[in-house]
């Protein structure tokens, strides 16, 4: 982990001594999840404490154990970037929405390669990540780079380690771009990698990348940026070369119908359009309709809401995140009041 998210796990350790001093401690906000949101959770935060003097104690553990303390009702909220199915949402008696949208980001450590210069369609990514492309000058990449001076060095697989909804989105586009990571690997947080190291949280792959010569990972973008990673362009579902970036999150996101998408289960990967990145995902919360502690769910919703809010919109923006469109934040909480408990929204 760099400096800078060193710093933001700072600024959440902040926010809980704050607000033990100031005799606010009783009504800090618990989560727990995903890796891939962390930076902007950090970030609100830190401006969130500020505002109301309500802190943020939020576990980034991976998706998997998001999920899993929330249904093990250890936290107020757990949060996940594999969206659990509606059925699923519906036998364990929660509630689901999405916070932001982000990208995976293929990031790679080949000194004299610039951010952006190499490009990768997403078959070979898939057979990268099969074991079946073991050189970065194979004849698969250099027919997609030609001009590129590629080494032969040997190519070392960085993955996910934890249960994982930034693998989820990952192999989810891996299984639609290549029918062998289909059929033998699949799409799931955590899955059988064929190949290479694994590495926990977003920020185990972000190290683990930069200290291994030739390495390959995926991480969510903010990291890439925040850890000065080589990110790689893909060749998207219209065939065009694309660099990562939150306006191409925005393209791939753009023709997405929350509003019909039953607990907005919706999977962003493989979008059309001519600037539309292929590993474009959301991030989810899961709540319990009928929380335990209908207090601390109703302070979680206060600080989503603000989250949802033009300030809390700019703050996202400000990391590369896409925040979410006014109709769907409307929809959101028009969800809340229709299926939590009255005496927990706020």
């Amino acid at each position: 982990m760099n400096s800078n998210l060193h710093r933001l796990a700072g600024i959440l350790a902040g926010a809980l001594l704050a607000c033990a001093s100031n005799g606010a401690f009783a009504a800090d906000i618990s989560g727990a999840g995903a890796t891939f949101p962390y930076p902007v959770y950090a970030k609100w935060a830190e401006a969130y404490r500020a505002k109301t003097g309500v802190g943020l104690n939020y576990q980034s553990i991976g998706s998997g154990g998001g999920i899993a303390q929330i249904k093990a009702k250890t936290v107020t909220f757990g949060a996940s970037d594999a969206p659990l199915k509606p059925a699923d949402v519906e036998s364990s008696g929660l509630v689901q929405f999405p916070t932001v949208v982000g990208g995976d980001v293929p990031v790679v450590n080949l000194p004299g390669i610039r951010a952006g210069e190499i490009v990768l369609d997403g078959p070979t990514l898939a057979n990268i990540y099969l074991g079946h492309i073991t050189k970065w000058n194979d004849a698969a990449i250099k027919k997609l780079n030609p001009n590129v001076n590629l080494p032969g060095q040997a190519i070392a697989v960085v993955h996910r380690s934890d249960g994982s909804g930034t693998t989820f989105i990952f192999v989810n586009y891996l299984s639609k771009v290549s029918p062998d990571w289909a059929k033998n690997v699949g799409a799931a947080t955590s899955v059988e990698w064929p190949v290479g190291i694994g590495a926990k949280g977003n920020e185990g792959v972000a190290g683990n990348v930069a200290q291994t010569g030739g390495a390959i990972g995926y991480v969510e973008y903010a990291y890439a940026t925040q850890n000065h990673l080589t990110y790689l362009r893909m060749i998207n579902k219209d065939g065009v070369a694309i660099a990562p970036s939150a306006a191409n999150f925005k393209a791939a996101a753009a023709k997405a119908d929350w509003l019909s998408a039953p607990d907005f289960y919706l999977i962003l990967t493989q979008q059309s359009g001519h600037d539309s990145w292929p590993i474009t995902g959301a991030t989810f919360i899961l709540l319990y309709k009928h929380p335990p502690d209908a207090a601390a769910a109703k302070e979680a919703l206060k600080f989503f809401t603000w989250a949802h809010s033009p300030e809390g919109d700019r703050l996202a923006e400000g990391l590369d995140y896409v925040p979410l469109p006014p109709n769907v934040v409307q929809a959101i909480s028009k969800m809340w009041h229709e299926k939590i408990d009255a005496n927990a929204v706020p």
